[in-house]
């Protein structure tokens, strides 16, 4: 008799664990299923496919060690070929079709704004989107995890450092007239309004534009020694250039959306001298730290081509959700989940990443910044870590 009791009593507890699994998106006792929306496809592809590498590869490393707590993780990837609409359409298959516990990673600030507003209502983390707007911490949502502060606090603060070292007299800016430049613009014009400075110029391009001439005749028009450019890796590229061929040599200020391998590599020494800010090192291979020497090898060999920034930001964030998906244990579901990474301080990796800290009123896990600069074609820190007013208004 008491063993029909006990067997009763295991089977119950099997059916309510398996009814646990049933009710919990994108978990079974076999896996945990994670979206990744980037762009392969668009103007920063180089940026998501790199991305989707470091992700790859680190998703294949934790499997073959057996997993999270017994389950392997699954990357179900969709390209929102930077372009919000197609995020939308690639969030709501990966959500209601897919069912994914989690996006990771998504590239790009206008197409994280498009989709972020779904994400909180399905319940599914936005973790660590590769974006900066103050919209994807503030105001606080345990579905939010932001990677970096705004694009605007970090103008505000990459702008301050350069005019505390010279006094730039006449700063204009260039920007993609969307989310993201938006962000960059006020971002500069908060940094000058403290200073008592104010832009003698301004101008605005759309997304995947080739063309930056009237916009670099206007800068130089306007006789600017120092020109912040809210642009990713090609337009930045298109503009610096086109300011060389028309003898214009103005300081150049970008953001950690050009922060990339790939600016030197395509523009040559045209662009040496060009600061941006950022928090993770691109991951060269001839970098002083071996544990980057052997990841930028591995990585290379597999993909037959170099890691850069993005691959990086992939990796990171997958090792960052198993870190804290571990430590939630067996019954994984949002609210442990949640709860694990509230509680949960990660410490700096030995690849120099920076460590992850989010609690329940503030969702931003990195806080401060690096200044670097481009010298005989890669990018050099010139900086320690800042502090950024990421919680400012």
């Amino acid at each position: 008799m008491g063993w029909k009791i006990s067997m009763v009593a295991l089977a119950c507890a099997f059916g309510a664990t398996a009814s646990v699994y049933a009710q919990v998106q994108g978990v079974t006792d076999k896996e945990i299923v994670l979206g990744v929306i980037t762009d392969l496809s668009g103007a920063v592809a180089q940026y998501g496919k790199e991305s989707r590498n470091g992700m790859q590869m680190k998703v294949d490393e934790i499997n073959a060690q057996g997993g999270v707590n017994g389950r392997k993780l699954r990357l179900v990837v969709e390209d929102n070929g930077y372009d919000p609409k197609k995020a939308v359409l690639a969030t709501q298959k990966l959500v209601t079709g897919e069912k994914v516990f989690a996006v990771l990673g998504h590239l790009g600030t206008a197409t994280n704004m498009a989709v972020l507003p779904f994400l909180i209502e399905n319940k599914v983390f936005n973790f660590l989107p590769q974006g900066a707007s103050k919209e994807f911490y503030d105001p606080p949502n345990p579905y939010k995890v932001a990677l970096a502060p705004s694009y605007r606090f970090m103008a505000t603060t990459s702008l301050r450092y350069l005019l505390e070292k010279k006094d730039y007299k006449k700063i204009g800016v260039l920007y993609q007239d969307d989310d993201f430049g938006q962000d960059v613009l006020a971002g500069v014009e908060l940094q000058l309004k403290a200073d008592k400075k104010s832009l003698v110029e301004k101008v605005s391009y759309k997304r995947g534009a080739t063309d930056f001439s009237s916009q670099m005749a206007k800068l130089r028009a306007a006789d600017c020694d120092l020109v912040i450019v809210g642009a990713t890796l090609r337009e930045l590229v298109g503009s610096v250039l086109e300011a060389k061929k028309i003898g214009f040599s103005p300081a150049i200020l970008t953001t950690a959306a050009a922060y990339s391998q790939q600016v030197p590599a395509l523009g040559g020494r045209s662009m040496d001298g060009i600061y941006a800010s950022s928090f993770i090192p691109l991951p060269y291979n001839d970098d002083p730290n071996p544990a980057v020497r052997e990841y930028a090898a591995a990585y290379t060999k597999r993909f037959n081509e170099s890691p850069g920034l993005y691959s990086m930001y992939g990796t990171y964030t997958v090792d960052s959700f198993a870190k804290i998906a571990a430590k939630a244990g067996k019954n994984l579901t949002p609210e442990t989940f949640n709860a694990a990474m509230e509680s949960t301080r990660l410490e700096p990796d030995n690849f120099g990443n920076p460590g992850f800290v989010v609690t329940k009123n503030d969702r931003l896990a990195v806080k401060r910044i690096r200044m670097f600069q481009i010298v005989d074609g890669k990018w050099r820190p010139v900086s320690d870590l800042i502090e950024t007013a990421a919680h400012s208004n």
